[in-house]
């Protein structure tokens, strides 16, 4: 495994972190249980959580997630060897079940930490993150950003100093952001500088499919140290190639339609054409996919996920695998005939 630090931190991460949003939907306790100890055994030190897991978010199964993590940790009291991220949920219908009044005021950031570490069964967690902006912009798959007319008010300053109460308090270490635009960042550590804790992190959709975040938000991440925890590093499995003939049953696209943008008829030419790369240079469409991300200097730890303990092992292995500078040409000329089909 290689390692990394946190942004402005001493704290030591994987370079490939596990993700846990299918515990306790498509996998059982068990199997998040075994693919912690896996990944343990294979160097990766990094778990990333949320509040809302596991996904589709439904009222029956908010929680589990953490609650899989929780018990885990109690049963081998080993907190010291992994660094614990955790997400607070904004606004949005599909989480209304999770508290009456969403959002990130004093009261809604409180109450999601403590139920977190109550899940948890911790007195801390080391990276906590905002899961997505308060405020209507280009997130969850839309590219471009159209200005509506909102309630919503400038509340970046009151959102770090709710969070500093929750670092003072000892209950959370450092800060993040996730489903974040350039602006928001910047307003987040605009505000910081006036001895506001400041965001280290940002956990944003980034693949070869979805690679808009390179255009504005990577400066910002290299000017402003601040760190790149890619989700969805495959696409939702497309990036895999075991949808190229088709969605496969039993699938998180088969399972869970409504997460379609990476299966658009760009997205799989697209996806087509890498494979062709990979095919082509006798490398594994996932290795690919997984490697492309992890050579990239803006890049903290790529967060993988996988229901079996193959593919997990499959992606974890991608750390070891290095692209040459033709593969890298091949990839930029894919990109740029066909950029960003499923942002």
């Amino acid at each position: 495994m290689k390692y990394t630090t946190l942004p402005n931190t001493d704290i030591k991460v994987s370079r490939i972190c596990l993700g846990t949003m299918t515990w306790g939907e498509q996998n059982t306790e068990a199997e998040g249980h075994e693919q912690i100890n896996y990944a343990l055994e294979q160097g990766v030190n990094f778990l990333d959580a949320a509040e809302m897991y596991p996904v589709p978010a439904k009222p029956e199964t908010q929680g589990r997630t953490e609650e899989i993590i929780g018990r885990w940790l109690k049963k081998t009291g080993r907190r010291e060897d992994v660094v614990l991220t955790s997400k607070v949920a904004g606004p949005a219908e599909m989480v209304i079940h999770i508290r009456p009044r969403l959002g990130y005021h004093k009261e809604a950031v409180e109450e999601a930490v403590n139920k977190s570490l109550k899940r948890l069964q911790t007195d801390y967690i080391d990276l906590y993150q905002l899961h997505w902006p308060e405020r209507q912009t280009n997130f969850f798959g839309k590219k471009g950003y159209t200005h509506e007319e909102e309630e919503w008010e400038d509340n970046f300053r009151e959102v770090l100093e709710n969070l500093d109460q929750m670092i003072k308090a000892g209950k959370i270490r450092h800060i993040g952001l996730s489903n974040e635009t350039p602006f928001g960042l910047m307003r987040f550590l605009e505000e910081s500088k006036t001895g506001l804790p400041k965001v280290i992190t940002v956990q944003n959709p980034y693949n070869l499919l979805n690679r808009k975040d390179e255009i504005g938000l990577t400066e910002i991440l290299h000017r402003e140290n601040v760190g790149l925890l890619p989700y969805s590093p495959l696409g939702m499995g497309v990036l895999t190639g075991k949808h190229l003939d088709g969605i496969k049953e039993n699938t998180r696209l088969s399972l869970f339609p409504q997460y379609k943008r990476y299966s658009g008829e760009e997205a799989v030419k697209a996806t087509k054409a890498y494979n062709d790369i990979a095919k082509k240079h006798n490398i594994g469409l996932t290795h690919l996919a997984l490697a492309f991300i992890n050579k990239q200097r803006f890049v903290t730890s790529n967060i993988i996920g996988a229901t079996t303990i193959d593919q997990l092992s499959e992606n974890i292995e991608s750390i070891n695998v290095n692209l040459s500078e033709e593969i890298l040409q091949e990839i930029e000329e894919v990109h740029k005939a066909i950029s960003n089909p499923a942002p």
